[in-house]
């Protein structure tokens, strides 16, 4: 997973123009056109847009694409919600990560998609087996979205607000119970897309989480616990927050100094911008 989220890595700097910029704005106005036509003129006027590999094999190569605009909600009120909700999330994650990695995050959920449609399409014999909408290809946006913006607030029907690092969970939840059912029912390509849009999810957020992680690890580390009480133990008996131990200037006597405490000293030892790096540095006895 870490090469191959190099490799990744390196493509987007080599390439920082590669994809369409505000790509989710493009794919929701092509929903709300697919729909209303579906509104208008029903489901099988526009059957010709989903993927199958019975398509593909009369040559409609328009069916690569066309599918990703397929409404995954019949409801106007509904879709309306969802809508908004990955166009926000998408571009969230588009400013974060730039055009490039994120049009390649969306675009490699799309192909291992029609991978996973085509092998399971095989496998059953069936080459039938439709994909209509990039369901699974959003929750993983959802997901990546969780994983990054983990206190991030939504107000679930505009009133109970959650943090993302809960609906997360739930959004890992509906992976597995997805996978179950269709096993369960004997449904390949219900087996097949979840599974790999979660390995998409995996190489392009695999150092995320790490990262995430051990950042709980230090945050709640022996050693990051005592500091944060020395600090606030210091602070109250002396009435300032930071004092230097070699000339002894606080940051009340000279609030525009910056102070900075040495990961190289035993203990807790506080300097100011002048002697951080020029001090003897104490050592344990």
């Amino acid at each position: 997973m870490k090469k191959l989220y190099q490799a990744v890595d390196r493509f987007c700097a080599r390439n920082p123009r590669f994809g369409i910029p505000n790509l989710m704005r493009v794919i929701v106005i092509g929903t709300v056109v697919v729909f209303l036509l579906e509104m208008f003129a029903g489901y099988e006027a526009i059957s010709f847009l989903t993927f199958n590999l019975e398509g593909l094999k009369r040559f409609e190569i328009w069916r690569l694409v066309t599918f990703i605009f397929m409404p995954n909600d019949s409801r106007p009120f509904w879709l309306a919600i969802s809508l908004y909700l990955y166009y926000w999330i998408g571009s969230t994650l588009e400013q974060r990560w730039g055009t490039a990695k994120f049009n390649l995050y969306y675009i490699s959920g799309v192909v291992l998609t029609i991978v996973g449609a085509v092998l399971a399409s095989l496998l059953s014999g069936n080459h039938f087996l439709t994909v209509a909408g990039t369901g699974y290809v959003n929750l993983s946006l959802f997901l990546a979205f969780a994983v990054l913006y983990p206190d991030v607030q939504l107000l679930i029907f505009f009133i109970i607000p959650v943090k993302m690092k809960w609906l997360g969970w739930i959004d890992g939840a509906v992976f597995v119970l997805g996978i179950v059912l269709s096993i369960l029912g004997r449904n390949i390509i219900g087996v097949v897309l979840p599974i790999v849009a979660l390995l998409n999810f995996a190489v392009f957020i695999w150092p995320e989480v790490k990262y995430q992680a051990e950042r709980f690890q230090y945050r709640h580390s022996r050693q990051t616990v005592q500091f944060k009480k020395a600090v606030r133990q210091q602070q109250q008996q002396k009435g300032y927050h930071h004092k230097c131990c070699v000339c002894g200037k606080t940051d009340a006597d000279y609030p525009d100094m910056t102070f900075r405490y040495c990961s190289k000293c035993a203990g807790y030892h506080c300097y100011c911008q002048d002697h951080i790096f020029s001090h003897v540095h104490f050592e344990e006895e």
